[in-house]
């Protein structure tokens, strides 16, 4: 007789819990998975693939008003907040279903209720307890808001995708990704925007160029940013009806707007999962602590994802899952490294990078070669649109070896994926060079860029 009920036991079935799951039972082993919430996680529901749809609905308007330089006549249209959110659930709900398949194909008991451990081989899901020989966490995040006065006033992400109506003045509070993105989405839509963010400059960590190069796109489009600014306090108001918010600012100035959204950061959900109580340590975050192999202090409990404090991205959670499902229960051939994982950013224009940054290569390498280059798309010399496109590339001169793409412009995540592959397989400048560019293409200035940048500072030396 086995000696738990499970081989494996996941609590959370976002995208790296199912995959987990599902490549264990497919190796033979007991799986179980326990979701409290909704199939998918973050990603699925109220994150990467509901903000895409957004990001494409949000580009139609420019696609409306560049298409007269091409000839078309197009006909001023409304827009229906309402048809797009209703659609767009209408596929999550599909996503949530495909899910749910995959999981009882790999024959993977299914627990719709929250999980919490009991002790390290327990736990209490729903009104029943279970034991498992290996249990993974992968509860992922949650998004955090700061105690401010009129706290209760303010929505997040969370709840962005499922708003009764557009927002016709919307203030974003964050410089990272999803404020970022959030902010070119309903501008995009047709709301006036405001984004503040504390620091000097958002997208903290991304290249320095391609910071300032979309925050200049930004400002261009229309968009209002405010660098070292913060919120001091949110009043709630009603006008003819309907709920408006004064918003005072650090800088001394007030807003008056229908929404605030809040993206200043995401915690990892380790609260009331009992960690503490069996000994599974956390850092200082609250993000699990976990060594090489996602083990966690106790040692057959394991950790991935958002959870954690690794690369939060839905991809990495995924080949993280399949990785370890694979070293417990099936051939350990599989193998995932932490360096030069592609990244994009559904900005207007997009960002797409794998690398290191500038800062970074120097950092680590001290002298680099960089090469950039700034231009109006071909489309652009028509539709009259004032957009650029941004390209750079970092290069550790002694090797040669291409260090870092980065890329604002449209389709950047589509192009940057395939200069992904080459960093991986550490091409060379030289190598970039050689190979012939697909024309009238934007991707073709990686291979063409001949000319190193170089610092005023370094070039008066």
């Amino acid at each position: 007789m086995a000696r738990f009920d499970y081989d494996f036991f996941v609590i959370g079935a976002g995208s790296g819990g199912v995959r987990a799951a599902r490549i264990a039972g497919r190796h033979g082993a007991r799986v179980a998975i326990a979701e409290e919430r909704y199939f998918g996680g973050t990603c699925v529901n109220v994150g990467c693939i509901p903000k895409k749809l957004l990001v494409c609905a949000a580009h139609f308007r420019d696609d409306f008003e560049d298409a007269a330089g091409f000839g078309w006549t197009v006909k001023p249209s409304g827009f229906s907040w309402r048809t797009l959110i209703e659609n767009k659930n209408v596929e999550i709900a599909r996503l949530n279903g495909v899910y749910k398949r995959v999981l009882e194909a790999a024959q993977v008991a299914i627990f719709e209720a929250r999980a919490t451990l009991l002790d390290r081989h327990t736990i209490v899901v729903g009104d029943r307890k279970v034991t498992a020989g290996k249990i993974l966490i992968a509860t992922g995040g949650w998004p955090t808001v700061p105690n401010i006065l009129g706290k209760e006033h303010v929505i997040t992400s969370n709840e962005a995708f499922f708003l009764d109506e557009m927002p016709k003045r919307a203030l974003i509070v964050g410089g990272g990704y999803i404020a970022v993105e959030f902010a070119g989405i309903l501008f995009g839509l047709g709301a006036k925007v405001t984004q503040i963010y504390r620091g000097s400059l958002f997208l903290r960590g991304f290249d320095e160029d391609v910071r300032r190069h979309l925050a200049e796109e930004y400002v261009r489009r229309g968009i209002d940013l405010r660098s070292s600014t913060n919120v001091v306090e949110i009043a709630k108001r009603s006008v003819n009806g309907s709920s408006e918010y004064t918003v005072d600012l650090t800088d001394e100035s007030s807003l008056d707007v229908d929404l605030v959204l809040y993206a200043t950061g995401r915690r990892p959900r380790t609260q009331g999962l009992g960690l503490e109580q069996v000994g599974v340590r956390l850092t200082p975050s609250g993000a699990i602590s976990i060594d090489e192999a996602w083990e966690t202090s106790v040692p057959n409990i394991y950790a991935i994802g958002d959870v954690t404090d690794r690369i939060k991205l839905t991809p990495v959670a995924v080949n993280e899952g399949h990785v370890l499902a694979d070293r417990l229960f099936g051939p350990a051939g599989r193998h995932l490294s932490y360096e030069n994982v592609p990244t994009a950013v559904f900005s207007t224009p997009p960002i797409g990078t794998v690398g290191l940054t500038e800062a970074q290569a120097r950092e680590r390498y001290g002298d680099v070669h960089v090469y950039k280059t700034s231009f109006r798309p071909l489309r652009h010399t028509l539709s009259g649109r004032n957009e650029h496109t941004f390209m750079k590339l970092v290069v550790e001169p002694k090797s040669d070896r291409v260090l870092g793409v980065h890329m604002v412009g449209a389709e950047a995540g589509e192009i940057v994926q395939g200069f992904a592959v080459a960093l991986k397989c550490g091409a060379t400048k030289a190598q970039f060079d050689s190979t012939v560019g697909i024309h009238p293409t934007a991707a073709e200035e990686f291979v063409t860029m001949r000319d190193r940048y170089v610092p005023k500072t370094e070039a008066t030396n």
